[in-house]
């Protein structure tokens, strides 16, 4: 469908691994990962890298990406992405969804892009995030992984970076965490910028909790396949040895 973009928003600056759109993985920079696995999804009708770093911007280019500059004032994803859309309107004149995928989200994959988006043609929900199965004991009890509890018709419930559920009745439940690949709809974004930040988005700070205190339809999609959001050095080399036996980095040209 021709309605339905892809926004990847990425800066420079990061306070556990500062420049890290830029970092090589395997001979090619993490930005140039993620837009190339974007890419290989077919129901976009385009993937656009919204920076305010002009390196980020140069190299996007000179792959032959497309990319937007935007403000580095933005404290939100949202923000950055509505801003993006305002600057490039006519291109996304016809546009009524838009999939956001993180700039450090290294192992997204065509199909969790077309999970979002059919969920969306489905439910018609205004957001629709990816949660994926959290494996290791040491992520799930990190307060760097946003765990996510929905209800069996895949509304999300609540998100804290405390571990939910509790284990405290000794019930062993499958544990998820929040992805940065999240849908919106074009008209919600604005919408979302316009909503008065909420005491628990405050507390855990994490900004989908404002969809759900505002009641919302926050949903998601769950993945069993588990997921990586760079952060540290560390979870760069652990990108790295995946990205080399992904079978998605060979449709790219980046496999083994």
């Amino acid at each position: 469908m021709s309605n339905i973009a892809c926004i990847i928003p990425a800066r420079m600056a990061s306070s556990r691994l500062p420049g890290k759109p830029l970092l090589e993985l395997n001979g090619l920079p993490m930005i140039l990962h993620i837009l190339e696995r974007c890419r290989l999804y077919e129901g976009f009708s385009r993937v656009v890298v919204a920076t305010c770093d002009q390196e980020i911007y140069d190299a996007v280019i000179n792959h032959g990406g497309e990319a937007v500059m935007t403000s580095d004032q933005h404290e939100r994803c949202t923000d950055r992405i509505e801003e993006a859309i305002n600057n490039m309107s006519d291109a996304f004149a016809e546009t009524e969804f838009i999939v956001m995928v993180q700039g450090d989200e290294i192992l997204v994959t065509p199909d969790f892009l077309a999970q979002v988006v059919d969920d969306y043609k489905k439910s018609g929900a205004p957001v629709v995030n990816l949660v994926s199965r959290l494996y290791n004991e040491d992520d799930q009890n990190s307060p760097n992984t946003v765990k996510v509890v929905a209800s069996a018709a895949g509304k999300i419930l609540y998100l804290s970076r405390s571990l939910i559920p509790s284990p405290v009745r000794g019930v062993e439940s499958p544990i998820y965490q929040q992805t940065g690949i999240i849908g919106f709809e074009k008209s919600f974004l604005h919408k979302f910028s316009s909503l008065t930040p909420t005491p628990l988005e405050i507390a855990e700070s994490v900004d989908m909790l404002r969809v759900v205190e505002h009641g919302l339809e926050l949903r998601c999609v769950m993945t069993e396949t588990e997921t990586l959001g760079v952060d540290t050095a560390e979870e760069a080399v652990r990108a790295a040895e995946i990205l080399a036996k992904d079978p998605v980095s060979k449709a790219y040209g980046m496999g083994q």
